[in-house]
């Protein structure tokens, strides 16, 4: 096989693979599956039906009214299939009415972080308000009365409100949370020390997953401090050491001439890398300081790269990385400083570019500085 027609191959392979990948889970009608649409018409027809037959099914001449058997329990049992069908026909409509729903939101508020978030904050809020009605109306198919159990809810509300004032801080601060925009899902926050994701904004807690896949569920209420770091690009920073015998004025040319190299290298630096100089004198070592703008997603991926880009432009220029150990030598940077005229020359270039670099990214601090 010739290489022509080798790379045809795998083209051909790789087009197959992605036209898998981008392959639709179902057929989808009107934003709904397959299976809610044919859900939806048995539920229409079913009340339809219930509408048409009303009186021979729920009313007082219901059939089954009747006693159909001399053992009083198989007659009892029949008499509540009226309130079974109901039952039956209120779940499957509270169901269809809380996915349906939820596929509407979806496909019309699905576009940006603060529209998915307010889909499940949605979500959640209309979940709990169809439950909550569907249980009324199906204790009232049972021959409770709803009315009297509303009173009686009232009454209670007063015991119970002593309770639940923590659910209900939750959900006015949920709700502030959403509206406010202080946040949303996919940002990058740290709550109490927790950094993650946002995964979900709930009616009364929010979800946090780590880059470990580790969830943090906090009650909304409990929010008290919060750090946004997907609001605006984050800075990263990047401390390489050199040994005291090298020439710092050498290795800082040598990053004059190499860091629009590395900006290369690392697509997915916003601006920079940039020099900020000496950051402190080790027992071993002078470390030198990087920084970089960045989007927050990519924060510790820009990090490592620095580091590897740095240590692979030391290594190729005999840039020497101190490490631990024991060692009895004399000094001497005599070989590796320039000396005479050069010498002057490369301070003096060295000193520029270090001035340079520290004016350009003057307003790139890092916080733990």
């Amino acid at each position: 096989m010739s290489k022509d027609q080798a790379k045809a191959k795998a083209k051909n392979k790789s087009k197959k693979t992605k036209d898998k990948k981008v392959k639709p889970q179902g057929t989808r009608i009107l934003g709904m599956s397959v299976g809610g649409f044919v859900t939806l018409i048995v539920l229409t027809i079913a009340t339809v039906l219930f509408y048409v037959f009303e009186k021979q099914l729920f009313g007082e001449g219901s059939i089954f009214r009747t006693e159909i058997s001399t053992n009083k329990f198989v007659n009892t049992v029949f008499s509540k299939i009226p309130a079974l069908l109901r039952t039956i026909q209120i779940v499957g409509i509270a169901w269809w009415l809380s996915s349906g729903l939820r596929s509407i939101l979806r496909v019309t508020l699905n576009r940006s972080s603060r529209e998915q978030t307010i889909v499940k904050l949605l979500n959640n809020f209309l979940k709990y308000l169809i439950a909550i009605i569907a249980i009324f109306l199906v204790l009232g198919a049972w021959g409770v009365n709803a009315t009297t159990l509303l009173a009686s809810a009232g009454i209670l509300s007063l015991v119970i409100g002593l309770g639940a004032q923590s659910l209900i801080s939750d959900i006015i601060a949920g709700i502030f949370i959403v509206f406010e925009d202080e946040f949303r899902v996919g940002d990058i926050v740290i709550i109490d020390g927790w950094r993650g994701s946002v995964d979900e904004i709930g009616i009364r807690a929010t979800k946090v997953i780590d880059w470990q896949g580790n969830v943090k569920i906090v009650n909304n209420s409990e929010i008290s401090t919060i750090i946004n770091q997907s609001k605006e690009l984050s800075v990263t920073t990047c401390t390489v050491a050199i040994a005291y015998d090298e020439s710092l004025a050498k290795v800082e040319l040598l990053l004059r001439d190499n860091l629009a190299k590395i900006r290369e290298a690392i697509p997915e630096i916003v601006e920079g890398p940039f020099y900020k100089g000496v950051d402190s004198l080790g027992d071993s070592s002078v470390n030198l300081l990087f920084v970089a703008t960045v989007k927050e997603e990519d924060y510790y991926v820009v990090r490592r790269a620095l580091n590897r880009e740095i240590k692979l432009l030391f290594d190729a220029n005999n840039v020497t990385i101190p490490f631990p150990q024991v060692t009895v030598s004399y000094l001497d940077q005599t070989d590796k400083a320039p000396k005479g005229k050069d010498a002057a020359k490369t301070a003096a270039k060295a000193d520029a570019f270090s001035k340079a670099q520290r004016s350009v990214s003057k307003s790139m601090e890092d916080s733990n500085e």
